[in-house]
């Protein structure tokens, strides 16, 4: 399964970089936007300049990789957010990359449904009846 990825990232050359480690790390479809739409589907890897351009609240901030300088007004603001994933902008592509993937795994499948109490993808089968009325069989004989 492809999982899309948008990057909203002013500085090209690291957007270069992480676009080239996603080609070679697996199947990701990646469009750089300007403007993140958080109405697609997939993850959004955006710095805290498209961060400025997304209405608030985030609709998902689970699906948000935030790259951003490590300093208490935007780690706050990522918080405030509700975004999970928070790297640095003096992290390398990899570590990146790390975080792209955690928010993956955490983008909903829409075309799974879940199973309740269970692991199978395909839907709970009827259960056997068991009639109460016939005691089961039995191999014992009685004792004379």
């Amino acid at each position: 399964m492809m999982n899309t990825v948008q990057l909203a990232i002013a500085d090209p050359v690291y957007e270069s970089a992480l676009r080239e480690a996603l080609s070679r790390s697996g199947p990701w479809r990646v469009t750089s936007v300007e403007q993140p739409d958080p109405r697609q589907h997939g993850v959004l890897v955006i710095d805290e300049y498209a961060l400025d351009r997304l209405p608030m609240p985030l609709c998902c901030p689970e699906r948000v990789v935030l790259i951003t300088h490590k300093d208490a007004q935007h780690l706050s603001r990522a918080w405030n957010a509700g975004i999970v994933s928070v790297v640095s902008s003096d992290d390398p592509p990899n570590t990146v990359l790390l975080a792209i993937m955690a928010a993956a795994l955490r983008v909903p499948k829409s075309r799974v449904a879940a199973v309740p109490g269970g692991i199978s993808p395909n839907p709970p089968s009827p259960a056997a009846p068991i009639s109460a009325q016939q005691p089961p069989n039995s191999s014992k004989r009685p004792k004379s």
